[in-house]
């Protein structure tokens, strides 16, 4: 007798999926990742433009002065679209994810944060480089 009545008030439980919840978290999650993968594309696309604007001033010096650090804008952008595209990643695996997907999030994850380290570290060493290389604050050469 109680075991039936354990039993019937086990199928009175409203789960996820019958309360239409499991779906609308998928569907928010969904735009998550849509979200981040168009804030990653506008970093990208901004970092282009702003890339391409001094690219075109320096042109016209001489000896380019300036290409480094041009070059590190671009490079900040891509690295935050690269943190982005990481994070779209690991939200579209997030919900009900299968081992073919966790899988290829690894390998994803594995390039886009290896990009990332080797981004970083470069604009590490050239930001180093180009405080050495310029001349001290007050002192006229």
């Amino acid at each position: 007798m109680l075991l039936m009545f354990f039993s019937e008030e086990a199928s009175r439980i409203i789960t996820p999926a019958a309360s239409g919840m499991e779906a609308l978290v998928s569907a928010a999650v969904q735009w998550l990742v849509l979200l981040s993968e168009v804030i990653a594309a506008v970093l990208i696309g901004i970092g282009i433009v702003l890339t391409l604007v001094s690219l075109i001033k320096i042109l016209g010096r001489p000896k380019y002065e300036g290409f480094e650090k041009t070059r590190l804008t671009l490079a900040r952008f891509m690295a935050l679209a690269l943190e982005f595209q990481l994070a779209a990643d690991v939200l579209a695996t997030a919900v009900a994810p299968s081992w073919t997907q966790i899988g290829k999030l690894g390998a994803i994850a594995v390039i886009r944060t290896a990009l990332n380290f080797f981004l970083a570290r470069e604009i590490k060493e050239e930001e180093k480089a180009s405080s050495e290389a310029a001349p001290p604050a007050g002192s006229e050469a």
